[in-house]
């Protein structure tokens, strides 16, 4: 699947923000206050975004929750009608940019726009790309039975079951193997 470099990093963006959230991170919220917005804001290069205020840490949370119900949704029919929900919420307004060295791409959030509906624009159609695609099973949830976070899989075969091999695919590996020798040995 060839995907766009603004597409895949709106989806990098939307993936973060979903595992801000309390079920997602052990650690519990990482969007806790304003600073920590501004610092999501900073980390992902999100342009346009003026002064926050607490208002816009409740809309982004709102929105993250909304996306989180994307990840979780059955089927391509309901996550499209949430997709959509959030899309038409942010009034969207697709427009052609090159800022801070990026070359071309769509920007769907209208200018002045707040925090919350250009994330809920941009990411909005982002995941509406996947789901166009035909690729709605490619939003999934880590499958360690102690990890809740959210990816999206871009492996060529759709197979990774993970949020990262390194550390939840690993450790769960290890605790098989280890098993397995127990049981052999005892």
């Amino acid at each position: 699947m060839l995907i766009p470099h603004d597409t895949r990093r709106a989806l990098d963006v939307v993936v973060d923000l979903v595992n801000t959230a309390p079920e997602s991170d052990q650690n519990g919220d990482r969007l806790e206050d304003i600073e920590a917005l501004y610092g999501f804001v900073r980390l992902h290069h999100i342009s346009d975004v003026g002064r926050l205020t607490e208002a816009d840490l409740r809309a982004v949370r709102d929105v993250r929750g909304r996306f989180a119900d994307a990840f979780a949704a059955p089927d391509p029919r309901t996550c499209a009608e949430l997709i959509n929900q959030l899309v038409a919420a942010a009034g969207t307004t697709p427009r052609l940019t090159d800022h801070d060295g990026f070359d071309w791409h769509v920007h769907y959030f209208a200018p002045g726009a707040s925090v919350a509906d250009h994330l809920a624009a941009d990411c909005g159609m982002a995941l509406a790309f996947i789901v166009v695609s035909g690729e709605h099973e490619r939003l999934r949830r880590c499958e360690a039975p102690d990890c809740r976070r959210a990816f999206v899989d871009l492996s060529r075969n759709r197979s990774r079951r993970y949020c990262d091999s390194r550390t939840c695919g690993n450790r769960l590996h290890v605790a098989a193997y280890r098993a397995r020798r127990k049981e052999a040995a005892g």
